[in-house]
């Protein structure tokens, strides 16, 4: 029986964020593969709100506020009132988050390298379809597209 796209995605990200996290713990980090993305907006600045390391890292605003809460409680970031708005949390790494980032560095870079090597084994480079589909459903949502389908099937009933 042929899995559906949903199965098949949730195992590739855990042969993915599996073997991340396993490297992370191998270069002796205690550090979550879905930290990445929050430590990379944060790491060339001195603060974002969370709404820009949503923007900046490319997730929604409720995983950015998600994963950052964690972090902070791992002792990887710090929050503080906004100067200009007291409503706004600005977020920042903490010293330990600042002191960890040469050695996550060595990571990524090794992480990139291993998706490289992953999309040139392939016949179609796996970065390259990811990015395509979410163009696609970008433009058109899996939501829409479920929809209209109903309506071709119901009119064919």
């Amino acid at each position: 029986m042929k899995q559906g796209l949903g199965t098949q995605l949730r195992h590739l990200i855990e042969l993915l964020d599996g073997a991340v996290e396993a490297a992370y713990v191998e270069a002796g980090l205690n550090y979550r593969p879905r930290y990445t993305p929050v430590m990379r907006a944060l790491a060339a600045v001195d603060a974002l709100t969370i709404g820009e390391i949503a923007a900046q890292a490319g997730i929604t605003q409720p995983a950015a506020t998600q994963t950052v809460a964690v972090m902070v409680k791992e002792g990887l970031l710090v929050t503080s009132a906004g100067k200009q708005d007291g409503r706004q949390k600005m977020v920042r790494l903490s010293e330990a988050g600042r002191e960890m980032l040469p050695r996550l560095q060595q990571c990524w870079q090794a992480t990139a390298a291993a998706a490289n090597s992953l999309d040139a084994q392939l016949p179609y480079p796996l970065s390259a379809t990811l990015a395509n589909a979410i163009d696609a459903l970008q433009a058109e949502s899996f939501g829409e597209r479920i929809r209209a389908a109903n309506r071709i099937r119901e009119a064919s009933v």
